[in-house]
Parts: C-alpha cells; sequence; structure tokens
C-alpha cells in the first residue's frame, strides 16, 4: 500500500514494486486516501476557467520513481487524474501530464488513454496532452510520430519547459501544440525584468503566428498577473489566480476579474474592431448528413445565386459544401453515379471555417489570410454558442471592410493616420460604459510654435509624426492612441504598468528631440524666436509635458467630463519645465460637484 506521506525514507521507498503500486492504488482508492488535485487554467478574456491541470499524487510519483515503475506510475496518476475529473464534473479541458520518456518506451500501453476515457465517460477533444520535459533528451522524429498518433485520436497536445532540455523550440516547430506553457522561471518577477518580459514577448508572438495559446504558468502575484496580461497572454494558472486543489475552485476572485477587464481596442483601426461577424450574416437553409449528393446537387441547379449549402446536423454545423467543388466532382467520369446516393458529407469540406456571431470583423479577416484562399470564395459559417446561425461570404466581407476603411480615414488624422476627435470621444464612451478602469494621458508638446515658425511646416510635420511614432511604440496592445491635433495626443491606458512606459516615452524623447535640430541650435541647447507681439526669446529643444487622469468605474459619465478634467491637469502639466508628467490625485471632476482645492504633483 502506498503511504500518504511526502517525505518518505529512500530505502522504504523501494520496497514498492508494480505489484504494490497496483494493489497500493486499489486500497487507496477504496480508502479514499490517494487523490488527484487540480491546478485551474483561466481565460484572461471571460474570466472563465478553460480547463485544468490534472497533478497525480507525489506519493505514487515517487514511489514509481524509486521503484524503476516509472512507466506503470505514470498510467495510474492519469487514471486518478481523469477519474477525479469526470467524478467532479469539472468544466472544461483536462491537462493531462505525459512524460516524454514514458511517451517513447517499448512498454508504453498503446490505448490505455482511451480506455480510461471510455471507462468515465469523456472524449479525447475533452483531453489536452501535456508534454514535459526528458531527462535523457528526445528523439523529435519519434517524438513526432508519437504526437501525430495521439493528435489522430482526438487530442490537443501542449509542450512546457521551453527553458529546459530537448531542444523545446525544435520540438515546437516539430509538434506544432495547440498550447505552449510560459514556465514559470519567465514568469517570476516578469513585472521589473526587462529581460524575461522580452523572452515571453517573443515566445507570445511566435505561438500567435503558429495558431498556438501561451499559458503563463507560475502567477503568484499580482504584479506579475498584470505584466502578462498587458503582454496579450491570455491564459494563466498560479497562485493568484486559483491554487491546487482536490477539489479546485472555478471562480476567479471579483478583485482579480476587475484587474483583468480589458477592452480591447488595436490603434490601427477602431471601427473596424467594433464590427462583429453579425454585420455579414445571411440565413441560407442548410442540409443534413441525412440528405444524398444528388439532392444538394438539385439544390444548387435550382438554385443559379446559390453558391455554397452548410450541413448541419440538428443544430450543430458540420462544414460547407462549394458550389464549384460539386460541379467539379460531377463532371469527372461516374462520379454522379458512384456518389450520387451517398451522404452529402462525402462532398462536404469538414475544414470549413466555423465562426461565432461576435468575432470580429478583424480576428475574421486574419483568419481567412491565414487559411487556404478557398474559404474567401467558398464563404464561412455563422454559429452561437456552436448552433448554425446562417452564413457569410467573402464578397461581403471585402465590402464590410472598405466600407470601414473609408470611415476610419474619415475620422483619422490625415498627418499621422492615427485616430481623430470622434473614434477618441468613442473610445472613452466604450471604456466607461464597460466599467473598465483606465488613465487618460494628454501628450503635449513645448514651445513647439517657435519650432514651427524658425524650421518650417515640413519639419514640423516631421516632428509631429516622429512624436506619433513614439508614443505608439510605448503602448501596450490594449492602449488607445488618438491625435487629437496639431501638436496634442491622447493616450487611453489599460495596461497596469502605464506610468513607467510613459517615463520610458520621456527618455525616448530627450534622446531623439535634439537630434531634429541642425548641429548650432543643438549645441547652444535651443533657438531664438519673435513671440507673437515680435519680441525675440530663446526657446529651449522641444520637450513634451504628459498630463495623466486616472478613470475609475463610475467616476464620469461620458467623455466630456473626461475632457473636462485633461484641460484641467493639462494646465498643470504646463508649470513644470522640461519633460515632464503631472498624475492628477484631486478628487475627481464630476458634474454639478465643486471642484476639490488640494493640488498633489
Amino acid at each position: 500500500m502506498l503511504p500518504n506521506n511526502n517525505s518518505l525514507p529512500l530505502d522504504e521507498l523501494q520496497l514498492y514494486s508494480k505489484e504494490k503500486l497496483d494493489l497500493g492504488l486499489e486500497v487507496f482508492l477504496r480508502d479514499n486516501l490517494l487523490q488527484a488535485s487540480f491546478q485551474p487554467i483561466f481565460d484572461f478574456n471571460t474570466a472563465k476557467v478553460l480547463g485544468f491541470e490534472g497533478l497525480a499524487p507525489i506519493e505514487l510519483i515517487r514511489a514509481a520513481r524509486v521503484s524503476s515503475t516509472v512507466v506503470e506510475g505514470e498510467y495510474l496518476g492519469r487514471h486518478l487524474v481523469l477519474e477525479s475529473f469526470a467524478k467532479q464534473g469539472l468544466e472544461g479541458k483536462i491537462f493531462l501530464n505525459v512524460s516524454l520518456d514514458v511517451l517513447l518506451q517499448s512498454e508504453a500501453k498503446t490505448g490505455e488513454t482511451l480506455k480510461y476515457l471510455a471507462e468515465f465517460g469523456l472524449s479525447p477533444s475533452d483531453v489536452v496532452i501535456k508534454l514535459s520535459r526528458s531527462e535523457s533528451g528526445a528523439d523529435v522524429g519519434l517524438l513526432t510520430q508519437a504526437c501525430a498518433h495521439y493528435r489522430g485520436m482526438g487530442f490537443q497536445l501542449a509542450i512546457c519547459n521551453l527553458n529546459q532540455g530537448f531542444s523545446g523550440l525544435s520540438l515546437w516547430s516539430e509538434v506544432k501544440p495547440e498550447y505552449v506553457q510560459l514556465d514559470k522561471d519567465f514568469i517570476d518577477g516578469i513585472h521589473h525584468d526587462k529581460v524575461k518580459l522580452e523572452i515571453a514577448r517573443s515566445i507570445y508572438e511566435v505561438a500567435s503566428q503558429s495558431n498556438a495559446k501561451v499559458i503563463a504558468d507560475g502567477v503568484n502575484n499580482s504584479l506579475d498577473l498584470m505584466a502578462i496580461r498587458d503582454l496579450g497572454v491570455d491564459l494563466g494558472q498560479g497562485s493568484c489566480l486559483a491554487e491546487a486543489a482536490v477539489t479546485p475552485v472555478q471562480i476567479l476572485p471579483e478583485a482579480v476579474i476587475k484587474s483583468l477587464l480589458r477592452v480591447e481596442a488595436p490603434r490601427e483601426n477602431v471601427l473596424q474592431t467594433r464590427a462583429t461577424v453579425s454585420k455579414l450574416l445571411r440565413y441560407v437553409t442548410p442540409v443534413s448528413p441525412s440528405d444524398t449528393n444528388e439532392e444538394v446537387f438539385r439544390l444548387f441547379e435550382q438554385n443559379p445565386d446559390l453558391h455554397a449549402v452548410p450541413v448541419v446536423q440538428a443544430t450543430k454545423p458540420l462544414g460547407l459544401i462549394s458550389r464549384g467543388a460539386m460541379i467539379d466532382s460531377y463532371a469527372r467520369p461516374y462520379r454522379r453515379e458512384l456518389f450520387g446516393d451517398k451522404s452529402c458529407v462525402t462532398m462536404m469540406d469538414d475544414a470549413s471555417i466555423i465562426v461565432d456571431h461576435n468575432t470580429t470583423v478583424q480576428d475574421l479577416t486574419d483568419l481567412i489570410l491565414r487559411s487556404d484562399p478557398r474559404h474567401l470564395s467558398a464563404g464561412f459559417i455563422v454559429s452561437n454558442a456552436d448552433a448554425y446561425l446562417g452564413m457569410g461570404n467573402g464578397h461581403d466581407l471585402l465590402r464590410l471592410i472598405s466600407n470601414l476603411q473609408i470611415n476610419a480615414a474619415r475620422y483619422a488624422n490625415p498627418l499621422t493616420l492615427l485616430p481623430g476627435n470622434t473614434p477618441i470621444c468613442e473610445q472613452i464612451d466604450l471604456l466607461i460604459q464597460s466599467g473598465t478602469s483606465f488613465v487618460t494621458c494628454y501628450f503635449d508638446l513645448d514651445n513647439f510654435k517657435p519650432f514651427n515658425d524658425v524650421y518650417g511646416f515640413q519639419k514640423g510635420d516631421e516632428v509631429i509624426q516622429l512624436t506619433a511614432r513614439l508614443i505608439s511604440k510605448a503602448c501596450g496592445m490594449f492602449d488607445f492612441v488618438g491625435h487629437i491635433g496639431g501638436d496634442d495626443f491622447i493616450v487611453l491606458f489599460q495596461s497596469a504598468d502605464w506610468e513607467q512606459r510613459c517615463y520610458d516615452f520621456l527618455d525616448e524623447v530627450s534622446n531623439a528631440f535634439p537630434q531634429v535640430y541642425d548641429e548650432e541650435d543643438r549645441l547652444r541647447g535651443g533657438i531664438e524666436a519673435e513671440d507673437r507681439k515680435g519680441v525675440k526669446h530663446f526657446y529651449p529643444i522641444l520637450t513634451i509635458s504628459i498630463a495623466s487622469v486616472k478613470v475609475s468605474p463610475g467616476m464620469f459619465p461620458s467623455h466630456h467630463e473626461v475632457s473636462e478634467a485633461c484641460i484641467s491637469a493639462k494646465k498643470y502639466s504646463k508649470k513644470f519645465t522640461g519633460n515632464s508628467m503631472f498624475i492628477e490625485r484631486r478628487l475627481p471632476f464630476i458634474v454639478s460637484s465643486k471642484q476639490q482645492s488640494e493640488q498633489v504633483h
């Protein structure tokens, strides 16, 4: 019987053979002493649980290791994890740890995991095989074959320990997993470690290009959580979110949910981000798998404008049958005679694009561009919670994108192409209505008019464009940059480290702005120019002032009041010389309430 003790002496653990391990499992299961635990993995976008990493009891792992029954011990652990997952009725996916050393051993049991799933009423689609590191180094070729075997059975794959052993990046390129784990070594202290931040950013960008989701492991404090959230990482696990437990929590604390909330609005095109697939929805009567190919062909004959037909079983969409593909198939000798009476699923493209009706047009466009060109002509299926709603087609998508781009250009600043006043106001109202905390930062160049008078409008425009680039560079993926006009910019920060981003920006400005001057003016530290009354003054090298207003849920009713607060803060920011930032710390400016007199810098 396996003792339930994490600190057994080595000689005592060595007593446990395979037979005793099996017996021990039965006894502990019967007495409910040997239990798996589960680490929740949360989706930051929805603040809901994506799934759980199943953790076999440490006693079992240690006993199996010292008694040279690692393979048997791992299978016993899988059995225990899957049984407990099923009995508790936990939602989402179960991430099942699989050691590479065990996976590639000759005594590994083929089909054993599938047997467990059948025993507990689970499906391979419920399981993510999480590949753990190898002690000895794995043969990537054999491993790729093993992973293809798992994926062929319907499992998804995850890899971890990119910082250790077995050439993790090479494995990534070969296996192409659905999930990549950012190991705790990268996460611990990431909020103040720029090297770790850049490593994590690189992994995230590679994952995005390969359609893999990144899971941050070991998120153990709120500052690290904010850093990875602002990086764009969508999934995470760790004590800051929820501890591993036999009966795990499935809901995040309210405070954590509020800190995770972001309203995504990429700076390139706010209007396109808000438009969803529902704008492209057209209802097309579907066919079912019980319909024959001949019936579908007659449907195309009777409806010349019908370019594709969705196949739906009950309410679940399965794929599309394209007019062109079916006619092309029927044109071949004997194809109509051979396949006419068969189910229409034989002509169906089961790799058709199926998207939720809330998917943004921008996300749909990215998806189609990454996919086979046939999807643009064939169209795509639109669903709601996996239930068929209708279809969309490539022609309508292109027309909508064109209209959105025209509208975006209409409201963009022509010099920087950043959103102008109308999108800025809309974005502020959107953030307020969503209950999101954000920081409004007003950026204003100091002494820009004298510079423009001396160096001319073209040089002035170059400075404004340079400022726009530096501001955009300083912002995170959830931060919105707008150009109010002239030399005034605004940023709506959702990044938790917004303050540091502003100071980094000011450092960039102090290095960049002197370079726009002639050498003579740069050496003397500025220019001479006339003021509006014709009096000559010396104006130092350009600097920039930032006025910051923190906006909490319920503080302001609309963009009008936020604008008033920014204008007030801007007056104070102009009192400081050089590159500076003023943070408004007075009580909020509420309509019909008296402004507080306390002034804090």
